[in-house]
């Protein structure tokens, strides 16, 4: 699971979409939406392409994704 809040917060302070999101990890803003959501899981790779996009620090990374 995905802390949802602290992703969406994160991608409003930096001035960014879902959309912008999705576009860079190659998936469909429908798709990126479902897993900030929690209805899809993000894999590793997707989620530590998020966590660079959002310049997410490797010890606040559990702190976003993963977590319960």
């Amino acid at each position: 699971m995905v802390n949802t809040e602290k992703i969406k917060k994160r991608i409003n302070e930096l001035g960014m979409t879902q959309g912008e999101i999705a576009k860079i990890i190659s998936v469909a803003t429908p798709t990126i939406c479902q897993k900030i959501n929690n209805i899809r899981p993000f894999s590793l790779e997707e989620a530590e392409k998020v966590a660079e996009i959002l310049r997410i620090s490797d010890g606040e990374f559990k702190n976003y994704f993963f977590c319960k």
